[in-house]
């Protein structure tokens, strides 16, 4: 064996193109590797270069499956594909799947035991025909069955989730202890950005640690009523998380309905308010696909147990006046303290907990959730669940940081802000280096329909990194972030264009 340990994530195996042709074996294709009384079956990769041959070299997880060491002796066999790849191809071929067929191909898929493209075959096949309910339910159950799961004993679970697309929703960060001062249990695990400018984890960790334990969110939610951790600390549905990799280059999101709902069945959720932002950029542009979406959630949710309440909301603008983790955080907290709060983040915020509080039989659940907010209790609920998961209960906005280079973008025209695009948003943010820089985002000053006069700042760009400033206002020249004319334009488009527009997919679980 050769002593070559290399970390792959998977069970793969590398062999000298010599030794390959001698057993008749192709590249994807599998090995049994045997090694004392353990086997395991392996992908195959070939290299000249690494392995020399009579040598096999064995990934760091094949390695610690059979327990060898540098220049152990190991047996190889030829094997099957496992069988999880048949039920992939019937998939593909239009066909619908059964309960086990699917248990099957999640298990291989969080073992490890199937490879890039026959999970790229599997996700393609259910963007290309989509999947029905009964097969989401499936999907939902499998991937619960693969996954760590909160044990919180006789408490009623309450959730929100939202399937993103709007720069600046920092709307968990309001509705998590708006919830919780009310006495009820919310759980939240949230995400990082994977294409946004910042995901409610991103937030929150410029607040509070995020990366907390299973046994760590139990403890900070039987004491507080509420957390705000990132899910992907806790493996909470891991196939998904693979599923997503695949998903994000090719823009697509075919596993949306069992992604939400198996996350949320694993955090014990009985009761669900589901955001989803419809406008001219967002994933869902109509009310008919609202509409649509909506019931596939709410029949899902049906199956598993959770009772589901969808919300359109106002997509065509970001959430609030701040764009980016650290200025997100900043506005989120102001917010909650009640200092100059943007009335769009205070509507959203109410009106997404006001359904939870519904859910519980409060009467007029936003003006409850609004009252909350106004008297001071969902910020004293915010200051336990900070110090709960250990940050500092008495962190002002001023404490938060962000970027030291800033530019401001002034107005060329008086009149009022007649668009904005929220993708351009999303790109000038990244290009400052949002969300990995948490200092880095954008500040508005002006939004839709705001009166501006020749001169006024419309927004300021922050970032850590100068070249990163640099980067942003390169891609502000690029592609808008708004227009402020003083006419109604009835022509809204010209096709074709001289420059083509770039597509950029926001996916956010």
């Amino acid at each position: 064996m050769n002593p070559l340990n290399f970390e792959a994530n998977k069970l793969i195996v590398m062999l000298n193109a010599e030794d390959a042709k001698e057993i008749d074996v192709m590249p994807l294709e599998r090995l049994a590797i045997r090694y004392k009384n353990r086997e395991c079956v392996a992908i195959v990769d070939i290299s000249n270069s690494l392995v020399k041959e009579g040598e096999i070299g064995l990934s760091i997880e094949v390695s610690g499956e059979l327990k060898t060491r540098p220049e152990s002796v190991v047996t190889v066999r030829m094997t099957t594909p496992p069988k999880s790849v048949e039920f992939i191809k019937k998939r593909m071929s239009g066909k619908e799947l059964s309960k086990s067929e699917i248990e099957h191909i999640i298990n291989d898929t969080v073992e490890n035991r199937l490879s890039e493209i026959e999970l790229t075959a599997f996700v393609m096949s259910l963007h290309h025909r989509k999947m029905s309910i009964k097969e989401a339910a499936y999907l939902s159950k499998a991937m619960i069955g693969t996954s760590k799961t909160l044990k919180l004993g006789r408490r009623v679970i309450y959730d929100k989730h939202s399937i993103g697309g709007v720069p600046g929703d920092k709307t968990s960060i309001l509705v998590v202890p708006i919830v919780a001062s009310m006495g009820l249990t919310i759980p939240k695990t949230s995400s990082r950005a994977i294409t946004s400018p910042a995901g409610t984890a991103d937030r929150f960790e410029c607040i509070a640690p995020v990366e907390l334990g299973i046994d760590e969110i139990e403890r900070v939610v039987r004491k507080t009523g509420g957390c705000l951790v990132w899910g992907g600390a806790v493996d909470l549905a891991p196939a998904d998380d693979m599923f997503i990799k695949i998903e994000y280059p090719f823009s697509i999101d075919p596993f949306l309905l069992p992604s939400v709902m198996s996350k949320k069945k694993a955090a014990g959720a009985k009761y669900l308010v589901i955001d989803i932002p419809t406008g001219k950029e967002t994933k869902v542009k109509t009310l008919r696909e609202y509409r649509e979406l909506s019931e596939g959630f709410i029949e899902l949710g049906k199956k598993l147990g959770i009772k589901v309440r969808t919300l359109s909301t106002f997509g065509d603008q970001p959430l609030g006046r701040a764009v980016g983790p650290a200025l997100e955080a900043r506005e989120a907290l102001s917010t909650i303290m009640w200092k100059r709060p943007p009335i769009d983040l205070v509507e959203k915020a109410t009106a997404v907990a006001g359904v939870l509080l519904e859910f519980a039989g409060y009467k007029n659940g936003k003006k409850v959730a609004l009252d909350a907010l106004k008297s001071g209790n969902a910020y004293r609920k915010l200051r336990e669940i900070i110090k709960e998961q250990g940050g500092n209960p008495d962190i002002k906005p001023g404490d938060i940081k962000v970027g030291r280079f800033k530019v401001s973008v002034k107005s060329k025209s008086s009149g009022i802000v007649e668009w904005m695009s929220t993708k351009a948003v999303g790109i000038v943010a990244r290009e400052a280096g949002a969300p990995k820089d948490k200092g880095a985002g954008i500040y508005f000053h002006k939004k839709l329909n705001d009166k501006v006069r020749k001169g006024d700042t419309l927004f300021e760009i922050y970032a850590e990194k100068k070249y990163k400033l640099r980067r942003a206002l390169n891609a502000l020249n690029r592609t808008p972030v708004m227009n402020v004319d003083t006419k109604f334009d009835m022509v809204l488009k010209v096709y074709p264009e001289e420059d083509r527009e770039r597509f950029y997919f926001i996916l956010e679980r």
